[in-house]
């Protein structure tokens, strides 16, 4: 791994970001391993991972919290990303929550907001919201999350739904629907996917094939399905550690590459779709 690697990707308003972040899903929740969780963080932010993704929904807010004591004093040096839950995705709902995650994380505004799912909510009325947090000030740009292509289809139409920076979502080798549709779309777009669990949650780690693999290339699983989610330079990615040594090992993926034959052999035991699959969620 060397220090100066820093692979990015921009978002359509010409924003560069970080093209691996940290994911922060169940964290802040365990009193018990609140110094852990706060020291990988940090950590991450040292060695570049400067992307931060969190929710309101994340521990009913623990995570963001959490997020917010990682980031004092360096909030300059973060990409950060948070969510709205889809029932408080109204108008005035989206600038409260909005509001009320800025007084978790301990800042004055976020560099990107997006809808964590699509619900009863008109998407008119939360891209309304959207903007008008933009206005204020307190995001810089928004996006979506768990949108399926016919989804941003139709946000695309609504106004001011073209400003859509990016779409969340599950990807990585066992989960590869997104590759029929939504990411020729976003491509179409010029607007990068990013995917979050990228290791399916730990499962590819038990995986033979990614473990062999791993094993022949002398790389981990997780920075093998890592790497693998970011072979694409439109996709971004967030991975979630718990603890310095997962983050540092993280970073490591940025470093990975692969050999036609070994992409030819992950299609084998991977397959991509051949044809429309529903969007997976966690």
């Amino acid at each position: 791994m060397t220090a100066t690697t820093h692979r990015t990707v921009t978002l359509p308003n010409g924003t560069v970001v970080p093209a691996l972040g940290m994911g922060t899903w169940y964290m802040g929740e365990d009193p018990d391993g609140h110094d852990i969780e706060l020291g990988a963080l940090r950590t991450g932010i040292e060695i570049g991972l400067n992307l931060i993704d969190t929710a309101e929904m994340y521990g009913d807010g623990a995570a963001e919290v959490l997020v917010g004591e990682a980031i004092a004093g360096r909030r300059d040096e973060v990409f950060l990303v948070s969510k709205v839950l889809p029932h408080h995705a109204t108008l005035q709902g989206t600038i409260a929550a909005c509001e009320a995650s800025l007084r978790r994380l301990r800042t004055d505004h976020l560099d990107m907001y997006l809808l964590h799912w699509r619900g009863p909510v008109p998407l008119a009325e939360t891209v309304a919201g959207f903007e008008e947090l933009v206005q204020a000030g307190l995001i810089g740009c928004w996006g979506v999350s768990n949108f399926d292509a016919p989804d941003m289809a139709e946000l695309v139409t609504v106004p001011g739904g073209a400003r859509v920076q990016t779409d969340q979502v599950l990807y990585n080798l066992a989960r590869r629907g997104p590759e029929y549709d939504l990411i020729p779309w976003c491509r179409e777009h010029g607007m990068p996917l990013m995917a979050y669990s990228p290791v399916d949650h730990g499962r590819l780690l038990e995986h033979p094939a990614v473990r062999d693999m791993a094993a022949a290339k002398g790389v981990t699983p997780a920075q093998l399905a890592i790497a693998w989610v970011l072979r694409l330079p439109d996709v971004f990615a967030v991975a979630k550690a718990r603890n310095r040594a997962h983050v540092i090992e993280n970073r490591a993926a940025l470093e990975i590459g692969f050999t036609e034959a070994e992409l030819a052999q992950l299609d084998m035991i991977f397959p991509p779709p051949f044809t429309k699959v529903p969007l997976e969620v966690l």
